[in-house]
């Protein structure tokens, strides 16, 4: 069954520079390699594909926010 999820995600503080930009284009970037039909607008990412397909992208772009990531 397919699903679209909308989902926000930033790192829970800034880099540095005190910007959070690479983190979350981080997380665009791990979206688009999903090659899921996807969507960034100004609030929110949305994702369609199958449960496990989703849940699989959207802990990807959790952990890229977290020691292990970008913006650790």
């Amino acid at each position: 069954t397919s699903m679209i999820a909308a989902f926000s995600i930033a790192p829970a503080g800034p880099d540095d520079t005190g910007s959070y930009a690479a983190a979350v284009a981080e997380a665009v970037r791990i979206v688009r390699a999903s090659g899921l039909p996807h969507e960034t607008n100004a609030m929110f990412t949305n994702i369609e594909g199958e449960w496990g397909e989703v849940m699989a992208v959207l802990k990807q772009c959790v952990d890229a926010m977290t020691a292990g990531g970008v913006a650790g």
